[in-house]
């Protein structure tokens, strides 16, 4: 019960990384609210909250600031208070520099980048009110050292890291931490697509000789979002198997 008594949002929660952070946040007694733009963030909510935790789902884009805003005040209005954000929504739109339209390099920077600005701007003005909170964002393995067809995704991630030190400095005298976790080769829905040789090529790169599963990233969020975490302020928890050695 780590979490127990405080209140959590988690972005982009429906699936994958951020539903399983979902469940283990409500295993360690955490009041969680999804927010996400695919209804299957209700199902999520609901199976938690059908095996006796706390759970919600509010249809939140994150490049939707009046939603954002509206959204926050209701968790606040009716918790009394926001103590954890996870901003753990993201989008891929990869092709090579010279194939990557305008477009598709906006699209990743509106969601990747600008929506975690924007989740962070709405939501950290409540944690200084209470001089307690919890950023935590999700940047990557590839936003550290680049990625072969990832101009935008890499340049997201990459912008993340900077945004969490700038917080970091700026806002724990307020009693507000920020920490990045950066995933590495993780189990998903576009992983288990990859053709076998694909994927074995990427597991031998990595010195633990297994994908990451959800819970890995999901542990990682954990401990940065729990109070054995007050003194972790400004970092990146990179959690992929040695993969970047």
């Amino acid at each position: 019960m780590r979490l127990q008594n405080k209140v959590a949002i988690i972005t982009g929660a429906a699936r994958g990384i951020g539903q399983k952070a979902a469940e283990v946040f409500c295993q360690e007694g955490a009041t969680v609210i999804i927010w996400d733009v695919l209804d299957e963030g209700e199902s999520t909510a609901q199976a938690l909250v059908a095996q006796g935790f706390r759970c919600e789902f509010k249809h939140v884009s994150t490049t939707d600031v009046p939603a954002i805003e509206a959204a926050a005040r209701d968790v606040f209005d009716r918790y009394g208070r926001i103590d954890i954000l996870i901003n753990n929504a993201g989008i891929t739109r990869d092709k090579t520099l010279l194939k990557m339209s305008f477009a598709e390099w906006q699209q990743v920077i509106d969601v990747n980048l600008t929506g975690v600005f924007n989740c962070t701007k709405v939501v950290a003005p409540y944690m200084v009110d209470q001089k307690y909170g919890r950023i935590i964002c999700t940047s990557s393995i590839n936003g550290v050292h680049g990625a072969f067809g990832q101009t935008n995704y890499a340049a997201a991630k990459a912008g993340i890291i900077g945004m969490v030190r700038s917080w970091a400095k700026e806002l724990g005298p307020k009693g507000v931490t920020a920490n990045a976790v950066a995933p590495g080769f993780i189990q998903t829905a576009m992983t288990d697509a990859m053709p076998d040789e694909v994927r074995n090529q990427a597991v031998a790169t990595i010195p633990v000789r297994r994908i990451g599963k959800p819970e890995d990233i999901a542990y990682a969020y954990l401990f940065l979002a729990s109070d054995e975490a007050s003194f972790v302020n400004g970092h990146v928890l990179s959690v992929n198997g040695g993969q970047a050695l």
